[in-house]
């Protein structure tokens, strides 16, 4: 077996299952793991069954040291799903996450439930491309550690930042022990993304979720979203940036629990 087919093995993936109830399945963002989700959904497993799990060189799952893409990592995610016997779920993701959300909607239509899309884009901007291909350098270089500075300001409001609550401290720690290679690996996923042609194809009741101070890429983005998903509507978080549900975890559950009524 091939390197990347062994990283890709649902066999080598844990999935954490929590709760009780209809399938969520929840996909986590750049650089953290599936730790995330009990930050921004604490409560929710009395009324779901919770499944998370770990993308390639993130948190407990190994390095791909081949390149893959956003296609490889949709369809890891269908063979985790048959491997845990759940033929139709609920699918969220958060930027990274919500790119993988994209593309199983569109390509398992009949097994997606809803759909939740957070802070995340069909494709990132030219200019977002080229700084992806920045990232994954610094990151082999000098570690992901030294990138998380600047990745602070992006993900959290100053305020919030400042008060250093549980969310920031996972963020920062977690940024910290990621693989450098794990990291850069997936940088160059979402760079080359590109899934504007797959909305038309998303057949699934859908949420869109923003922090009103994300970068504007990603409010146009959210917009766009929208738009050309049939069945979508669009909610924003605020004050929140590009960690809204960890920024605003109250009101996400509040907003995720109105959809999924």
């Amino acid at each position: 077996m091939g390197e990347t087919a062994a990283t890709f093995d649902a066999r080598t993936i844990a999935l954490h299952r929590t709760g009780n109830g209809p399938p969520l399945v929840l996909l986590h963002c750049l650089g953290v793991d599936h730790r995330l989700w009990p930050l921004a959904l604490g409560g929710m497993e009395r009324e779901r069954t919770l499944l998370a799990y770990d993308f390639p060189g993130h948190g407990e799952s190994p390095v791909s040291l081949a390149p893959y893409g956003i296609a490889d990592l949709s369809a890891q995610l269908a063979a985790i799903l048959d491997q845990a016997g759940i033929a139709r779920a609920t699918i969220a993701g958060i930027s990274l996450g919500g790119l993988v959300a994209q593309h199983f909607a569109a390509s398992f239509p009949a097994r997606t439930d809803r759909l939740v899309l957070i802070d995340t884009t069909p494709r990132y901007t030219d200019e977002l491309r080229t700084m992806w291909a920045m990232r994954a350098a610094q990151a082999r270089k000098d570690g992901v550690k030294s990138l998380v500075p600047g990745l602070l300001e992006i993900w959290f409001t100053q305020d919030f930042a400042a008060q250093n609550p549980p969310a920031v401290r996972y963020v920062r720690d977690t940024l910290e022990r990621c693989s450098g290679e794990g990291y850069a690996r997936a940088c160059e996923a979402l760079a080359a993304a590109d899934l504007r042609g797959l909305a038309a194809k998303i057949a699934a009741p859908t949420l869109v979720v923003c922090g009103e101070h994300d970068i504007p890429s990603f409010l146009d983005a959210a917009r766009w979203l929208k738009a050309n998903i049939a069945n979508a509507k669009l909610a924003w978080l605020t004050p929140a940036r590009h960690a809204s549900i960890l920024e605003q975890p109250d009101e996400f559950r509040r907003t995720l629990r109105d959809f999924l009524a």
